[in-house]
């Protein structure tokens, strides 16, 4: 008998509950390493009581929140009890002393971060977004090279990275609400079918329970769906679009030349308009910006080039087969592919070329990515944690929806190549 595999609120519900310790464990660690570069003798030993203290302030929080009434591991983020009982001060005294501890060692960002992921459900509505832009304060202080910045250049770069990082806060709101929006009236629309089968229960005596059990997986698998296809997506955008902008911003401050410092920030605000252009295509109808006046190819030809000026690395984009207009959803899981197997290739590969080819042959569409970076072994990959990545889950969950696949070989030295395969499906 095979154990059933933990649902998302569960999933939730341990990362709230450990995720914290973790990554105040791993700032602690990194913060002890770096010590010298940024501490003076007595902030190491004031750093040290405050690390003792966010140990304490969880460990009460555990055990005051386990004596919450209703309260079970299972709780998503939301639970009303949690805000009426302690989460804002909870809340307001872990960001302090993660502010605190980030002004004296800008590293101990990796603990603050964890203020945009409770938010939601430890302070009251009408606070939330003052918590989260004060976590945004922290997160682009120590983004811009630790607060107080030191001269005017490095206030402008803070302004730059803070503004940033308030326009996500909107925008994750924006999301987060429209989410919300979608299960409310998804509940609602099972909720009257549920009273509808109620009324036909007399008429279906022997049906009734297959009914009961069907809408109870279609509802979950739903909003499950619709949480997953969320979270792919502000991963492909955002999530990129930040990355990139912060690494032109880091290349501003190394620049000795102001011609090329003024060519870098010319490419982080490029970027940044451009990701706060999917951000609002992706609420409107998570639709990728790139396809709405290009065919898939030319939309991907554009994309590796971008992604080579960035990246700094030499990208090559071929077509081969007779090309044909698909149907959307096909061009724009592939487009998607792209984007994350070239984000992969910069994070991880270390590569020095990059070729992207795109195949269209009888019956289905290829897109095959390879670099000639270090490589990895896909059979010892980690399982998706607390970090929350989408990369080649992602990939293969974008492909799978269309009855496509997603191929990975790898060895380490010897480079990656990525290839995805879906049905070809002409557009109507």
């Amino acid at each position: 008998m095979t154990s059933q595999a933990p649902s998302a609120e569960e999933r939730w519900g341990k990362f709230y509950r450990w995720g914290p310790y973790g990554l105040l464990a791993f700032a602690s660690a990194v913060g002890a390493g770096t010590a010298s570069f940024f501490m003076t003798r007595g902030e190491m030993y004031a750093g040290g009581v405050l690390v003792a203290g966010a140990f304490v302030l969880q460990v009460w929080w555990d055990r005051a929140r386990c004596g919450l009434p209703g309260r079970s591991d299972r709780s998503l983020h939301g639970h009303r009890s949690e805000r009426a009982s302690g989460g804002a001060f909870y809340y307001a005294v872990r960001t302090a002393i993660a502010f605190v501890l980030t002004w004296m060692n800008p590293l101990f960002s990796i603990f603050a971060v964890i203020g945009y992921f409770d938010a939601n459900h430890l302070l009251p509505p009408r606070r939330v977004r003052t918590g989260l832009l004060v976590t945004a304060v922290t997160m682009a202080g120590s983004q811009s090279g630790g607060l107080p910045p030191a001269s005017p250049s490095a206030w402008m770069l803070f302004g730059v990275i803070f503004a940033l990082h308030a326009a996500l806060v909107l925008i994750f709101g924006a999301l987060g609400e429209k989410e919300a929006e979608e299960t409310r009236a998804k509940a609602a629309t099972m909720a009257e079918l549920e009273r509808t089968n109620a009324r036909l229960e007399q008429a279906l005596t022997e049906n009734a329970g297959l009914h009961a059990q069907l809408l109870l997986q279609a509802r979950e698998a739903g909003v499950d769906d619709e949480r997953r296809r969320l979270a792919t997506e502000i991963h492909d955008t955002l999530a990129q679009g930040l990355t990139g902008i912060i690494t032109q911003l880091q290349a501003v401050t190394a620049a000795d030349d102001p011609a090329v410092a003024r060519d870098h920030l010319e490419r982080a605000q490029a970027l940044a308009r451009q990701s706060l252009g999917e951000a609002r295509r992706s609420v409107q109808d998570l639709g990728p910006g790139a396809l709405e006046h290009d065919a898939l190819h030319e939309a991907l030809k554009k994309t590796v080039a971008e992604w080579s000026v960035r990246a700094g690395v030499r990208a090559e984009f071929t077509a081969t087969g007779t090309v044909e207009p698909l149907h959307e959803e096909i061009e724009a899981t592939l487009l998607r592919i792209g984007q994350e197997a070239l984000a992969n290739a910069a994070r991880h590969a270390r590569a020095t070329r990059v070729g992207v080819t795109l195949s269209y042959m009888d019956g289905e569409v290829t897109l095959d990515v390879r670099d000639d970076g270090r490589g990895f072994d896909p059979l010892a990959l980690p399982p998706r944690g607390a970090s929350g990545g989408f990369g080649l889950g992602g990939m293969r969950a974008r492909a799978e929806r269309l009855a496509g696949t997603v191929d990975i070989e790898s060895e380490p030295g010897h480079g990656t190549a990525i290839s995805a395969r879906v049905p070809l499906v002409r557009h109507d």
